[in-house]
């Protein structure tokens, strides 16, 4: 799915981010989304997220539907 458009994105998805800091070197985060925080339906670069660990980046990947823990 396109991590560019908002729509696609929900709390509780497995998603790759990347982070401010890896976007020269392209290395890619992967967490579980805890709030979406880009509010316009979709980005060029990637819909902003929380994931539940704290870190925030942009979704360039997305692996799952809701995950169940």
């Amino acid at each position: 799915m396109d991590g560019h458009n908002r729509a696609n994105i929900k709390q509780g998805m497995e998603v790759d981010i990347i982070l401010k800091k890896d976007q020269g070197s392209g290395q890619l985060t992967r967490g579980i989304v805890a709030d979406i925080l880009t509010p316009s339906p979709f980005h060029p670069h990637g819909i902003k997220v929380r994931l539940t660990n704290g870190l925030v980046g942009r979704v360039q990947n997305i692996y799952s539907d809701f995950r169940q823990d």
